[in-house]
């Protein structure tokens, strides 16, 4: 029998599985399609909220905790899998001229270095960008990670701890006796384990349901497209009125996103396209001379406020979610594996873990 089941193979479940593996527990993680194939390789890869300074401050605990550590979980990730997820410290450049007060006003309370530059230092930063910005912020110590690697390395990471994982496997219900868990029903079989963790992303709240406990994670769809430039030619994610451009190494440029309430429909829309498509070539004209290699849609694991579920459920001994981490999955996934890891293993915490608590979903809204 294991000591953890983890639900979820995204990056939050993965992240835990790991996390609870190196402790030296017994881990099974079981998922629903494929590992890290719907938000966690959907998304950008941004190592920072976007616009730090609009989220509630637990967001950016979590955030802060991760980014200090997360070239390192790169590293030992490609040691121990030869899988490089290509942490690389881009920067952000912000160019959205009415967020320089509030931006200054933080960054004291993270330690994050944000400086003002005008048009010269924009063009200098950036040749790609039109010469139309007369000043923006610059975060220097932003970085990115590819999350596809990054699902790779932690697969093959798991499959060489010796951790259990069940993929193309749907937990239909959770069992439990007495406001106590014994496992799930997945469509297969029974598996039965001390402790089980919920951290399926969008689905999380329909597995929950029914427990007198309401945990507000909903879907919310995210379309984005893909160019390929040449290497070099975008050096920094930028960031302009909630659209960002992420060039990747191979000279790939990522441009998204949306934010649509269309429940669990993954549908790609030529709407959406065509309007992702102008703001990348305001953004960076030269993207409408390079080829737009694709198109596709996630499901964020969306939340009330933007604070992620992580912790004990209220009702059922032995229950957990780690789940509800919205934009910020990516940047916030060590910091919440290692919260829940600390929470279930009855350790010290790294943050104060009560922002965190489902007795709070009540409130949340």
């Amino acid at each position: 029998m294991a000591d953890f089941l983890v639900i979820g193979g995204g990056l939050i479940g993965l992240l835990t599985a790991r996390t609870l593996s190196v402790s030296g527990a017994k881990v099974v993680l079981v998922e629903r399609g494929q590992l890290g194939q719907e938000s966690s390789w959907a998304g950008g890869g941004i190592l920072s909220p976007l616009y730090p300074w609009k989220y509630p401050a637990a967001v950016n605990e979590l955030a802060t905790w991760s980014q200090t550590r997360y070239r390192q979980l790169i590293e030992d990730l490609e040691q121990a899998t030869g899988i490089d997820a290509e942490w690389t410290q881009s920067g952000l450049l912000i160019l959205d001229g009415d967020q320089h007060e509030a931006a200054l006003t933080w960054a004291p309370t993270c330690e994050a270095d944000v400086q003002v530059v005008d048009a010269n230092a924009i063009q200098r930063l950036e040749p790609a960008l039109p010469a139309n910005h007369p000043s923006g912020l610059w975060m220097s110590q932003v970085a990115q990670i590819r999350n596809p690697l990054l699902i790779k390395a932690l697969r093959e990471d798991l499959r060489l701890r010796g951790v259990r994982v069940a993929e193309n496997t749907e937990v239909t219900h959770l069992l439990s006796k007495k406001g106590r868990i014994r496992g799930v029903q997945t469509e297969y079989s029974e598996v039965v384990a001390d402790q089980v963790i919920v951290a399926c992303g969008a689905w999380s709240a329909s597995l929950l349901k029914g427990l007198d406990q309401e945990v507000p994670v909903m879907p919310v769809r995210g379309q984005m497209i893909l160019f390929r430039m040449q290497p070099g030619q975008l050096q920094h994610i930028v960031l302009w009125q909630g659209h960002y451009a992420i060039p990747r190494r191979d000279g790939r440029v990522l441009v998204g996103s949306t934010m649509e309430d269309v429940g669990f429909d993954k549908t790609i829309t030529e709407e959406a396209r065509d309007g992702l498509a102008q703001v990348a070539y305001e953004m960076v004209p030269a993207l409408a001379d390079v080829p737009m290699e694709r198109h596709w849609a996630g499901l964020r694991p969306g939340s009330p406020t933007g604070v992620p579920f992580i912790g004990a459920h209220p009702k059922i001994d032995g229950l957990f979610i780690n789940a509800g981490h919205f934009r910020n999955g990516v940047v916030m996934a060590p910091a919440s594996a290692q919260l829940l890891a600390d929470i279930v293993q009855n350790r010290p915490t790294i943050l104060e873990a009560s922002p965190f608590a489902l007795d709070n979903c009540s409130t949340a809204a």
